[in-house]
C-alpha cells in the first residue's frame, strides 16, 4: 500500500525501521523556532502518535481522582521497587484525535473507565502502546486495563476486546504495542504468568490464533515481514527470538541468546532481521528470515554482537546502517547491516544524556530526542557528524514520528508539531 509512505501509521512508521523515506522534517527548532502547534495533552501517556491524512492519533490515561475507598490507600501499600503503588482510584483511557494542520481537538472517545489492578513503572504509563490504522479503522490497545478497541477514523466503535488481566514484572506496566497486516492484527502478552500471541481478525476482532509463549515479561512490540512466500511474525523476548507462520501459529524458527527485560522492537531488511536487548547485559544477533528450527549457537546466524546495546530504545535502521544507543545512555555505535562492521563504536552524543525515545530517520538525518528535552540531529552515514542540536521545555519518553515536513512529538504533558511552515 503505497499510501503508508505518506502516513505514519505504526509504532516505528512505514517500514517498522524507524525511517520516513519521503519525510522533510526541520533540522533545528526550540520553544520560539518551527512550532506549527503545541497542545496540552491531559492525563499520561508514552506511545507514539500516529498520523494517516490529516488526521494524528494518540492515547491517553487520565487519572479521575475518584478513589475506591474498598481499596488500600497508597500511603498504607506495602514498599514496592521504585516505589510502585497499586491504583485506588478511577482511570479514563482515551482515544483523541487533532487536526494534523493546527492541533484542534477534533474528536475524544473515552474507551473506557476502570481502576487498573496494577501500577507501573513511574517512567511508564497506562497507555504505552502505540496505536495503528490502515486508513479504514483504528486499533488502539490498553492492556490489561481497558483491552482492544476498535474505531473508524471519525471515531465511531465498531468492535472491542477484553483479554483479561496479566501480571507484569514488578508491576512495571505492559508496553508492547498491536500490529496490523493485512486482516490481521496482532498482539503480543509476555508477563509473569502466562505469555502469549494472539492474532485476531482485524475486520471483527475474532480470534485467527493463539500461541502459548516460554517467556517472562517483556515489552518488544513483533515485527511481520514478508520473505519466499511467507509472511512471518517475529518476537523478541529474553529466553528465544521466535518467528511464527502468520496464516496459521506455527513455529518457523527461533533463537536463544537475549538478556533481561526485552523492549527493543526487531528491525528488517535484505533476508536479515535484528534483534537486541540491553537490560544487565548486551545482545545483538542478525538472523536469517529463511531459518528452520531452533538455530541457537549454530552457523546460520550471520552474525552477533555482544556491547553497546539498547534498553529502552529500539534501533534505527536506515538504508544498511543499523544505529543504536547503549542501555538508555546517550552513546551511539552504527553497523553495516549486511556485514556486522563497527562503523561508529560507542559514541557519547553530547548534551544528551538519558534516551527512552527510539531514533527516526529522514532525508540523510537522524533525530535522537532525550528525555532532558535536548535533542541532537546528525548525519546517515558512517562517521559521528552533528547537524544540529535543539532543546524544548519539556521532557520526552514517548518515540517522535515523522511526515511530510512535520516532526511530532510527544512530551510529558505536550504534543508539538515541528515544522518550518
Amino acid at each position: 500500500d503505497t499510501r503508508k509512505y505518506v502516513n505514519w501509521h505504526q509504532w516505528r512508521g512505514p517500514d517498522a525501521n524507524g525511517v520516513a523515506q519521503r519525510a522533510d522534517p526541520p533540522l533545528t527548532w526550540s520553544e520560539q523556532e518551527n512550532i506549527q502547534w503545541k497542545v496540552a495533552i491531559d492525563g499520561r501517556g508514552s506511545s507514539t502518535p500516529i498520523v494517516w491524512g490529516d488526521k494524528v492519533f494518540l492515547v491517553s490515561a487520565i487519572n479521575t481522582n475518584k478513589v475506591d475507598p474498598s481499596l488500600p490507600r497508597l500511603e498504607d501499600q506495602p514498599k514496592r521497587p521504585f516505589g510502585i503503588k497499586y491504583p485506588n482510584t478511577t482511570y479514563r483511557f482515551v482515544v483523541l484525535c487533532l487536526d494534523r494542520n493546527n492541533g484542534r481537538e477534533l474528536w475524544r472517545r473515552t474507551a473506557v473507565e476502570m481502576i487498573p489492578h496494577e501500577g507501573h513503572h513511574n517512567d511508564n504509563s497506562f497507555a504505552s502502546a502505540s496505536p495503528t490504522t490502515d486508513g479504514r479503522r483504528l486499533y488502539v490497545w490498553f492492556g490489561a486495563p481497558g483491552g482492544l478497541f476498535c474505531y473508524d477514523l471519525d471515531g465511531k466503535l465498531l468492535w472491542r476486546r477484553d483479554f483479561g488481566r496479566v501480571n507484569m514484572r514488578k508491576s512495571f506496566g505492559e508496553g508492547a504495542s498491536p500490529v496490523l497486516y493485512g486482516n490481521r492484527l496482532i498482539v503480543s502478552r509476555d508477563n509473569e504468568r502466562e505469555s502469549y500471541i494472539l492474532v485476531v481478525d482485524a475486520q471483527t476482532g475474532e480470534d485467527v490464533w493463539k500461541a502459548k509463549r516460554d517467556e517472562p515479561s517483556a515489552w518488544s512490540t513483533p515485527l511481520v515481514v514478508s520473505h519466499n512466500d511467507r509472511t512471518q511474525v517475529i518476537t523478541n523476548a529474553s529466553n528465544r527470538v521466535r518467528s511464527y507462520d502468520l496464516e496459521d501459529g506455527s513455529l518457523v524458527w527461533q533463537c536463544g541468546g537475549q538478556v533481561g527485560n526485552v523492549t527493543p522492537s526487531p528491525v528488517a531488511a535484505d533476508g536479515l532481521v535484528f534483534c537486541m536487548s540491553g537490560y544487565r547485559g548486551s545482545a545483538l544477533f542478525a538472523l536469517p528470515l529463511n531459518a528452520a528450527g531452533d538455530i541457537t549457537g549454530s552457523d546460520k546466524i550471520a552474525w552477533s554482537g555482544n556491547r553497546g546495546t539498547p534498553y529502552v530504545p529500539s534501533p534505527l535502521l536506515y538504508d544498511g546502517l543499523l544505529y543504536f544507543n547503549q542501555s538508555n545512555n546517550a552513546i551511539l555505535s552504527a553497523f553495516d547491516a549486511k556485514t556486522g562492521k563497527r562503523v561508529i563504536d560507542r559514541t557519547r552524543m553530547p548534551e544528551l544524556q538519558r534516551i527512552y525515545a527510539s531514533p527516526v530517520g529522514a532525508a540523510g538525518r537522524i533525530y535522537f530526542i532525550g528525555r532532558g528535552g535536548a535533542a541532537l540531529v546528525i548525519e546517515r552515514g558512517s562517521e559521528f557528524k552533528i547537524l544540529a542540536r535543539n532543546r524544548l521545555d519539556e521532557s520526552f519518553d514517548a518515540s517522535p514520528a515523522l511526515v511530510g515536513e512535520q516532526l511530532f512529538l510527544r512530551g510529558r504533558k505536550h504534543l508539538y508539531c515541528i515544522s518550518s511552515r
